[in-house]
């Protein structure tokens, strides 16, 4: 369950740095939907920071570290 949850962490951090540098949300451009929204600087700030984030939570996989096993 764990490994699952970390999936979806990851998952979203990836579209969120997406948002956050190129403007483009590849969950809405999948499922449909706006996929170009405007946003403040400041928002894709945040996006790409819970991206880059997103991105270090991988090294768990291998390290042992999540909470629940």
């Amino acid at each position: 369950m764990a490994k699952l949850a970390l999936t979806l962490v990851i998952i979203g951090a990836l579209n969120w740095l997406l948002v956050g540098l190129f403007e483009w949300d590849l969950v809405s451009a999948i499922l449909g939907g706006d996929s170009h929204r405007e946003s403040s600087v400041l928002s894709r700030i945040i996006y790409t920071i819970v991206g880059l984030c997103g991105i270090y939570c991988v090294r768990f996989y291998s390290d042992g570290r999540h909470a629940a096993r």
